[in-house]
């Protein structure tokens, strides 16, 4: 999940400022990240110091070219969204390109942050590239972070769908409800989640989803915190829900193909990849929900 606050400076201030983004790709101390079918290139990937590999700009092929972020020395990070078939550098044995599933938490705060502003902001440069209320083409403004029609005028911005995600508990907190979905072919249990559709709230959005896909009715629920999740536009915003009873569980038979309650030791065991079920991976904040449900009462 994430941190409260922010440890990343997006350079906000800058990105109006007319001809930026030339100017920082001629500055000897910027820095690139390239993106490719939402992965990134890695360095230092057999060690604890996995991070984000960072070129010079001239490194760089074609490229659609964006602002991400300021480093610590103040020097600019730049993001290069590459279309799928292009060239860049040569890789070394200690670099690859992988995805924020396969990172898992194996970057440190301030690079995963990063990671997932790269992914997010370079599936919205390469997915909307025209203007979505005439149809004409757009041009890049503000730095990568807005488009604007080059037919119409009309300026849009990235798009983020707020989403839920829900650990539900027994009403004594000894049994967590986990679904799997139907995607995973039954392999895999995780906390519940939906869209929240138009002019719902989120704790409705919680209510209305959990009984769609698990006949389950809530007491509670609680706001615990939020995760970025650029598949594509998505903030998962996560809670802890109680459970009114916990006999009248049901899959929905479609989204979910199966709803079981799993008692403290049975989440231990499958967080250590001993079974009974798998669970989701170290990337996603359903698994931090339900690391945390477990460690409540340890």
């Amino acid at each position: 999940m994430t941190t409260m606050r922010p440890s990343l400076d997006r350079a906000a201030d800058l990105r109006t400022e007319p001809g930026i983004l030339d100017r920082l790709r001629a500055a000897p101390t910027t820095r690139v990240i390239a993106v490719r079918q939402g992965r990134v290139r890695i360095a230092g990937t057999e060690s604890d110091e996995t991070s984000l590999l960072r070129v010079e700009p001239s490194e760089i092929g074609d490229a659609t070219w964006a602002l991400l972020a300021r480093d610590a020395q103040g020097a600019a990070i730049l993001l290069a969204a590459l279309a799928p078939e292009a060239d860049t550098v040569d890789t070394t044995p200690d670099e690859t390109w992988l995805g924020l599933r396969d990172l898992g938490g194996r970057l440190a705060g301030g690079e995963t942050e990063l990671l997932i502003e790269a992914l997010a902001l370079a599936g919205w440069l390469r997915d909307a590239p025209f203007c979505p209320a005439c149809g004409g083409g757009t041009e890049v403004r503000q730095a990568g972070w807005s488009r604007q029609c080059l037919v119409c005028g009309k300026e849009h911005f990235p798009r983020t769908d707020p989403a839920v995600i829900v650990a539900v508990e027994s009403p004594d907190g000894e049994r967590l409800l986990l679904g799997a979905n139907a995607n995973w072919g039954g392999r895999m249990y995780s906390c519940f989640a939906g869209f929240t559709e138009a002019g719902e709230s989120l704790e409705s959005t919680v209510h209305r989803e959990l009984e769609e896909e698990a006949g389950v009715r809530l007491a509670s629920l609680d706001y615990v915190s939020s995760q970025p999740w650029p598949f594509p536009r998505s903030l998962m915003l996560g809670f802890r829900a109680v459970a009114v009873d916990v006999d009248e569980v049901r899959a929905d038979g479609e989204e979910i193909i199966d709803v079981r309650w799993f008692t403290r030791s049975e989440i231990a065991s499958a967080l250590a990849g001993e079974g009974p079920v798998g669970l989701p991976g170290a990337a996603s904040i359903a698994r931090a929900l339900i690391v945390a449900w477990l460690e409540d009462r340890e």
